[in-house]
């Protein structure tokens, strides 16, 4: 996983420089309720476990290996954009607030 960080063009490396330019754009409450709601299912969620135990315990292989990387890269770019469409709908309700 350190090496795909380091790269500019790995995929976590892409959806940052994507979200760094979202930042230029004013999140609608629309796109935000939407990103909030965006979530693994079960079964990823039971897939996460068995590797995340896997890579605990030291006996991922190579491609498992891989696999859990792409889910921990998924899941901080989704924390990343949830914690965005927060801040949009916060800032939404408090201009709503004071006007």
């Amino acid at each position: 996983m350190a090496s795909q960080l380091l790269s500019s063009n790995s995929e976590a490396a892409i959806w940052a420089r994507l979200m760094q330019a979202c930042d230029k754009k004013e999140l609608s409450a629309e796109a935000a309720e939407y990103l909030l709601a965006v979530d693994f299912e079960e079964r990823d969620r039971e897939r996460m476990l068995q590797l995340a135990e896997g890579s605990e315990a030291g006996t991922l292989t190579a491609e498992e290996q891989i696999e859990f990387d792409g889910y921990l890269h998924v899941g901080n770019m989704l924390a990343v954009m949830r914690s965005k469409a927060r801040l949009a709908l916060k800032s939404k309700t408090q201009l709503h607030h004071h006007s």
